[in-house]
């Protein structure tokens, strides 16, 4: 008996970022393995940018939430962090704000509302959430990323959580603790089994060597979801000094479009596939159990489902 592949979701975060972050993660569609990227959304994104989406019809959409880069759309927001000019706060004086109550629940929806909005007026297709520098992790905020999932009929949340063993990047061991820490509080609330999360030890520095090391023991029947951040930037000119120093968006930009890799994905039978081949895939599930058994769906080498 033949067994099912591993399914593998992969999904670029920070489209928005700069031009180079937006230029690579639409090659890496093209040229490469990727399958899904989440919008990063402020006061400053370029409708030009947004557009230029809709012309991949095979890369599902999804909104990177934000509350720590740039300025805020909304105005109440602004004038809360500090005037018309008002910028989003570092993650950890974010965190802060939000534990505090300094940044309230209305604020916070209000300013996800608009995010969410501005890529669904751009005609997006929005298929997912996640959040830049995962702050919807937080206890605080998870709940109300789940009541935007619900409202806006989006089906799918990334539940983040630390990779398997210790980060093989220095200086995460913090994060990961405080992610781990959340996604047990956070576990209890979700209402649907989300994809096993890769990439967050290597985070802004994947490289194919961990992908040779990872996807070979990826098991089959199991949804996993790739995080990485591609780019064709070539240092702080075109971004800044900080994140020039913590993101190697070209080493991850070829990791993804390396012929190697199509060719490992091959050799151990996993499957690259988008957020809406798991919606196929339930529908056919649900239809199955509506009209009586048969055989089950299952989803191909080419992301479509099967019976």
């Amino acid at each position: 008996m033949k067994h099912p592949p591993a399914l593998l979701i992969v999904n670029a975060d920070d489209y928005g970022y700069f031009p180079c972050v937006n230029a690579g993660i639409r090659q890496a569609s093209r040229d490469g393995i990727l399958t899904a990227t989440g919008i990063l959304v402020s006061a400053g994104i370029a409708d030009a940018e947004l557009r230029a989406l809709r012309d991949d019809a095979e890369l599902d959409l999804g909104v990177h939430l934000n509350l720590t880069h740039g300025v805020p759309m909304c105005r109440a927001l602004r004038r809360r962090l500090g005037g018309a000019a008002g910028q989003f706060p570092g993650k950890l004086r974010l965190a802060a704000m939000v534990a505090s109550g300094f940044l309230g629940r209305d604020l916070i929806r209000d300013e996800w509302r608009a995010q969410i909005e501005h890529c669904l007026e751009a005609g997006a297709r929005l298929r997912f959430l996640n959040s830049h520098e995962h702050v919807h992790m937080l206890p605080a905020l998870f709940a109300l990323t789940q009541e935007l999932c619900a409202g806006y009929g989006i089906e799918h949340l990334r539940f983040t959580t630390p990779d398997p063993g210790p980060s093989r990047t220095a200086g995460l061991g913090p994060r990961d603790a405080a992610l781990a820490l959340a996604a047990r509080l956070n576990r209890g609330r979700l209402r649907r089994r989300p994809p096993r999360m890769l990439g967050l030890g290597v985070s802004g520095k994947l490289s194919l060597g961990y992908l040779e090391r990872t996807l070979p023991g990826l098991t089959g029947g199991e949804v996993y979801e790739l995080m990485c951040h591609p780019g064709q930037c070539r240092g702080a000119a075109e971004t800044s000094p900080r994140l020039a120093r913590y993101h190697a968006w070209r080493q991850e930009l070829a990791a993804l479009v390396h012929p190697g890799t199509r060719e490992l994905l091959a050799r151990h039978h996993i499957s690259p596939i988008g957020y809406r081949h798991l919606d196929r895939q339930s529908d056919a599930e649900d239809a199955t159990a509506a009209s009586g058994p048969s055989a089950p769906a299952r989803v191909g080498r080419d992301g479509a489902a099967r019976t």
